[in-house]
């Protein structure tokens, strides 16, 4: 039995080994560890932690996002920082496991007092993050970090989910021609705040500022968001390896920030999210519910198997379930209570 005052208690103190508990808390999918995961945040919200700078980092593979997410981390812990990243690995769609090497890949970040790595299964959540990643963050805002770094499984048009739990979304790119332009869809463009060409040393120092050239000019025909001051969204280089940049992009980071507190659009920002979040723990508690409510299991198998013989539509099956589902929600039926949520 988890004793939750306690373990919100140790998390408000900082404790590092009282978040990986909880995190392994929210993660689980048993029901009883469920309603102790909504009851342990309903517990922290009511501390009003301070809010921390939420940062989603994307990029193509081979990128280098481990580096540098390595190199930024260091650098910001070196200033006085604590710094949380949270790694979201793909899982297999065939056995449903990750390698989670992330921690591994930043070995020297994973040792400095004043970070955390926590790497997470994707399992079957689309948009490059986890299921529960969005708590996750919540775990570490509450726990004092100053920075939340949430790295996605790899750059994609369904990445953009990783914006909608962010304060600032970097999308991380390496030197390359036109291909490379071709090959990052509009949508992840749309949505980016800052355009970080890494691997901008050596032999690839210019073809780094030639790309970096070619996604700035490529901003400039977006159309102008409310959310972005002048020169935002706008494109850099760095190099990881030789820490070079960083300095400069965190710099580019924070003002975008600040401009955004001082401008309205944070806090807005953070309510339209907290509302996302909100009808997603909806959505997902309904989908839940065909699996564990014996009724309405029973009909998905005897209507599936109607649809999969071609008696009956998909349309007009899912809609004879959707109609179970309201039936029982109309009666107040016990068994369609979702776990941890008082009526």
């Amino acid at each position: 039995m988890t004793d939750i005052p306690k373990l919100a208690e140790d998390i408000a103190a900082g404790s590092r080994r009282a978040l990986a508990r909880a995190i392994t808390l929210i993660e689980s999918t048993r029901d009883d560890h469920r309603a102790a995961a909504v009851a342990l945040l309903e517990a922290l919200r009511r501390t009003d932690p301070p809010e921390a700078l939420r940062i989603g980092l994307s990029g193509t593979p081979g990128v280098g996002k481990s580096t540098f997410i390595e190199s930024f981390g260091m650098m910001l812990t070196g200033q006085g920082m604590k710094v949380a990243v949270l790694a979201v690995d793909p899982s297999s769609a065939r056995s449903g496991g990750s390698i989670l090497g992330d921690k591994t890949r930043m070995e020297r970040l994973s040792r400095a007092p004043g970070a955390f790595i926590r790497p997470s299964p994707s399992q079957s959540a689309l948009g490059g993050v986890a299921r529960r990643t969005r708590e996750a963050i919540a775990l570490c805002e509450a726990a004092g970090f100053d920075v939340v770094l949430v790295e996605t499984v790899g750059v994609g048009q369904s990445e953009t989910v990783v914006a909608e739990m962010t304060d600032i979304f970097v999308l991380l790119l390496a030197p390359a021609g036109g291909d490379e332009l071709q090959g990052v869809k509009r949508g992840i463009m749309e949505i980016a705040d800052l355009i970080l060409v890494n691997k901008a040393d050596g032999p690839l120092k210019e073809t780094a500022a030639r790309t970096r050239a070619d996604y700035a000019g490529a901003l400039k025909l977006l159309r102008k968001r409310p959310q972005d001051p002048e020169g935002f969204p706008r494109a850099m280089t760095v190099s990881a390896l030789r820490d070079e940049g960083l300095g400069t992009a965190w710099d580019a980071i924070t003002a975008l920030a600040d401009w955004r507190r001082a401008e309205s659009h944070w806090a807005r920002n953070r309510a339209e999210q907290s509302e996302r979040w909100f009808r997603a723990e909806v959505r997902a508690g309904l989908l839940a519910r065909l699996d564990r409510e014996p009724e309405i299991r029973a009909a998905l198998e005897r209507l599936g198997a109607e649809v999969a013989a071609r008696r009956l539509s998909p349309e007009a099956g899912a809609a004879e379930v959707l109609a179970l589902m309201g039936a029982g929600l109309a009666r107040g039926d016990e068994s369609l209570d979702a776990p941890g949520v008082s009526p």
